[in-house]
């Protein structure tokens, strides 16, 4: 009977090892919130003044408190560290908000990320300032961007779209009443399109026009042709596309006028135009052309871009 006890004990701790050393590859998020969260916490909580002052992030105290310190307790003076405010944990980290004594600066801390991300065994520690004297530890237990998955609580609102994960585990949103243009650059295979095909998805799911330019014959935006309501897959129809899209624009602005209005938000919601996404896949495609009776078409299309780029966002362009 001893030796089959002894024998379960040993599987049930083999069994559990193994669960855990396949959590820890296979479900990150799992073997965090089990096991990586308390131990890193533990070790924060123990090795925080050490760590700190090995680390220089520590300045002299005040000339009164060592005063007191040393009269009244009888203690060491000791340099003080930064004040931990809160410790939130989170489904990929730990947040924790320092307040600066009087010496140092955010820039010291963010110096030394690379030191307290090896002291206290995480995969990155990124350093943000949240008002004057605050700073955030934003620690990651894992590698977030190696299977990246939004939070649940990341859903798209108004025009405000939660498109991917930054290093530091925050949730990267695109705003477009914030900035409503931008030119998306990158390398091939840097994450352009996937990037495009997480805002279709995100602004599907809102109130809002889309619009589709990709002249490439279609091959990127066709996938998203049941949603968009126009889409231009050669310049030939792009040009006409933007050329209504002007139209509209003026349309929009005699609106706004008559209602004595400078913003489109402005306007009551039931006599408000719903917000037109402009989506185009390629723009340096808007500017080859082939020979030289086409740059006509070329510069005028060119033109009413630019038109639409430089006022559009007060009438709900973007």
């Amino acid at each position: 009977m001893g030796d089959l006890t002894l024998w379960l004990e040993a599987t049930g701790a083999l069994a559990g090892a193994g669960g855990l050393g396949y959590a820890k590859h296979r479900a990150p998020r799992v073997y965090w919130s089990t096991v990586g969260l308390p131990l890193t916490w533990g070790r924060f909580t123990w090795s925080y003044r050490s760590t700190m002052e090995v680390c220089g992030l520590t300045v002299q105290p005040a000339g009164f408190r060592a005063f007191m310190t040393r009269n009244l307790t009888r203690r060491e003076v000791r340099p003080v560290p930064p004040k931990v405010r809160r410790v939130c944990p989170t489904s990929t980290g730990l947040r924790i908000t320092l307040r600066l004594p009087a010496g140092l600066e955010p820039a010291d801390v963010a110096t030394s990320s690379e030191r307290l991300r090896h002291a206290f065994g995480v995969q990155s520690v990124n350093v943000a300032e949240t008002k004057p004297g605050y700073v955030e530890l934003r620690m990651t237990g894992y590698d977030v961007l190696r299977r990246v998955r939004l939070p649940r609580s990341a859903q798209p609102r108004d025009l405000v779209v939660p498109v991917a994960l930054r290093e530091d585990g925050t949730v990267f949103e695109r705003d477009y009443r914030a900035v409503p243009m931008a030119l998306t650059l990158g390398a091939n295979q840097s994450g352009k399109s996937v990037y495009q095909r997480n805002l279709v998805k995100g602004l599907a799911k809102l109130p809002v026009g889309l619009i589709g330019i990709d002249c490439k014959r279609g091959v990127e935006h066709s996938r998203y042709a049941p949603r968009l309501s126009a889409l231009a897959t050669d310049p030939d129809m792009a040009g006409r596309l933007i050329d209504a899209l002007v139209l509209e624009m003026s349309e929009r602005f005699d609106l706004l006028a008559l209602h004595g209005v400078s913003d489109v938000w402005d306007l009551p919601a039931k006599l408000r135009p719903a917000p037109l996404v402009v989506l185009i896949d390629e723009v340096a495609e808007l500017f080859f052309v082939t020979s030289k009776k086409d740059e006509a078409a070329r510069d005028r299309t060119v033109m009413q871009l630019v038109r639409l780029g430089q006022m559009a966002r007060a009438i709900g362009i973007y």
